[in-house]
């Protein structure tokens, strides 16, 4: 097993968008993307993640998405998302990851298989003890088709290359008794929960929404875990319309499409993902200008 290296996940993680032009991963807008955002006060990126449309994107793409973005990065820290079904294969792109400097792993159960509990820890286990990063469990029932159990999740932290969890398993009570707990970073996945995770306890947040207004979003983050609940709540309930809006369709189509909107990319998804319809485009942009 690699030795263990510490990496503190708090704080607000951006999971960034992959841009497109003409079918093709787009990497000069890539590239203006990380420059736009690593001065922002986010702790971090993640890439490769649902946001990013890791699946449609192949082996090779994912790689140099991830090398452009460690290059342009600046040293701000890097998280890779890897996902897959087949042990032996996620493994062995998680060991081929080991020569990078990425600040972790996220790390969802594997799709369509539904393991039970006991096969989940193994698989969780078996892959981050082949990690030369530390390991963020993505609890995120509704996409993989598992749920994650509060005592598999608390077996799990006691691995040492397990660190963190984002929170997408829309149960608070499990939330609240790992923030309890105190052995994994809580980072809310669910961008509509980021206040109530955090004045709960939690760690951070992996956030799409905050591709816009970024600056507010690291505001709110930073006056709660400094006690002032009340000066975030006062920056947190403007952006809940928004969050709203982003998510009224698969995300990330309503984002690229305010993001297009702004001139930070091409309006592009790969299919089977879809624009944003034109209504809920101009909805965001209203909403958007409301924000100033």
């Amino acid at each position: 097993m690699p030795t263990p290296q510490t990496q503190n996940f708090s704080g607000l993680w951006l999971p960034l968008v992959t841009p497109f032009a003409q079918h093709e991963v787009d990497h000069i807008a890539l590239k203006r993307l990380v420059r736009h955002y690593r001065a922002s006060g986010i702790s971090g990126l993640v890439v490769c993640g649902s946001t990013g449309e890791a699946a449609a994107l192949n082996d090779e793409e994912q790689l140099a998405v991830l090398h452009t973005v460690l290059a342009e990065a600046g040293g701000l820290p890097v998280v890779m998302g890897v996902s897959g079904y087949h042990l032996g294969k996620t493994a062995a792109r998680i060991q081929a990851l080991g020569v990078l400097n990425i600040a972790g792993i996220l790390l969802p159960a594997p799709s369509y298989i539904r393991p039970s509990q006991a096969g989940l820890i193994e698989w969780f286990s078996s892959l981050a003890d082949v990690s030369a990063a530390p390991v963020i469990l993505y609890d995120i029932p509704y996409r993989t088709g598992s749920q994650i159990d509060l005592a598999t999740l608390l077996a799990l932290a006691d691995h040492p290359r397990i660190t963190a969890l984002k929170d997408c398993g829309g149960d608070p009570v499990k939330t609240q008794a790992l923030i309890a707990d105190g052995r994994l970073q809580v980072l809310a996945g669910e961008d509509a929960n980021i206040f109530s995770t955090l004045a709960q306890g939690g760690h951070g947040a992996i956030a799409a929404a905050a591709h816009v207004h970024t600056a507010r979003f690291v505001a709110v983050l930073r006056r709660i875990r400094a006690g002032d609940l009340a000066g975030a709540d006062t920056l947190w309930q403007p952006l809940l319309p928004l969050i709203t809006g982003l998510f009224a369709e698969p995300n990330p189509g309503p984002l690229k499409a305010l993001m297009a909107q702004q001139g930070l990319l091409s309006n592009e998804l790969r299919s089977p993902m879809t624009r944003a319809s034109m209504a809920l485009a101009e909805h965001l942009q209203q909403l958007d200008a409301r924000m100033g």
